[in-house]
């Protein structure tokens, strides 16, 4: 999967001739997709044990899910379902909102750097530091010399977190406008939903091509070996669940974590456990 979608580096991907109803490599159906994310759920929970168990040995390795998208793109709904996969208590999730006005004074990156997974953990962001080359890019929030510079920035510290023993998976969530109309629709006509709606998701509907445009080229330019980016079409969501958590199975097996041996005597313990 991860050479499937992923996005090449220094390559522009061309978002509008990416089909995002389209379900690459993956089972037949919906049903056979559901079946088979359940199937990766032991597989998946043990990975992140031995990750988490490695680190109480001085293995200071851990990983960060990065997931961006369009509105309704199912950002929340894949760290939902992530988090059902794995022990919570070994997870750090943290949705990235507008910035307050204490983040406002500190570096873009800051708010970022506070929120990084711990040896061991799982990290997972809804939205990153990349709102700061998208956003502020549709909205000519910063001069372009100003983002030039950042997409240099974010590649370096992307690499910083490699170096650190961070495995970075980012994930560009990619929705179709006609299935974003429809989720904002359904958003319209259940009370229950009115919550997750307001005005301005409208006026950001109408900037499509401009975001469309911006994700292009963070994609294009934040695609390295260090963290490179790769594409999940998202309109059926049974396939991006899938998807994520097949990318999630591929990059935990590369990082191989063990459970570490313990520094003691077995048989020795074992005969003092049963004399008490």
């Amino acid at each position: 999967m991860r050479d499937l979608l992923r996005v090449p580096a220094g390559k522009r991907p061309g978002l509008h001739r990416l089909d995002t109803a389209s379900t690459p490599a993956a089972p037949a159906g919906k049903a056979a997709g559901r079946a088979a994310t359940a199937r990766m759920a032991p597989e998946l929970a043990s990975l992140q044990e031995r990750l988490y168990a490695a680190s109480t040995a001085g293995d200071r390795r851990r990983l960060l899910l990065v997931l961006q998208g369009m509105d309704t793109s199912g950002k929340g709904g894949t760290v939902k379902h992530v988090t059902g996969l794995f022990n919570p208590s070994g997870c750090r999730i943290k949705a990235f909102k507008a910035p307050t006005p204490e983040e406002h004074n500190h570096h873009y990156l800051w708010r970022v750097m506070n929120a990084l997974p711990q040896p061991g953990e799982i990290g997972i962001f809804d939205r990153s530091h990349y709102e700061d080359v998208l956003v502020t890019r549709v909205h000519e929030l910063v001069p372009r010399a100003v983002l030039d510079h950042r997409y240099e920035e974010i590649n370096r510290f992307e690499q910083s977190l490699a170096d650190a023993g961070v495995t970075v998976v980012k994930v560009f969530l990619h929705l179709g406008y006609e299935e974003q109309r429809e989720r904002l629709l359904a958003r319209l006509d259940n009370p229950d939903k009115h919550w997750k709606f307001t005005s301005g998701d409208i006026e950001e509907r109408g900037l499509w091509d401009a975001y469309q445009e911006a994700y292009e080229v963070a994609l294009e330019r934040c695609s390295g070996e260090a963290a490179p980016w790769f594409v999940v079409p998202a309109d059926r969501k049974w396939y991006r669940n899938w998807a994520v958590s097949t990318l999630l199975r591929e990059h935990l097996e590369e990082i191989g974590p063990r459970y570490p041996e313990g520094h003691f005597d077995v048989g020795e313990c074992r005969t003092l456990l049963l004399g008490t």
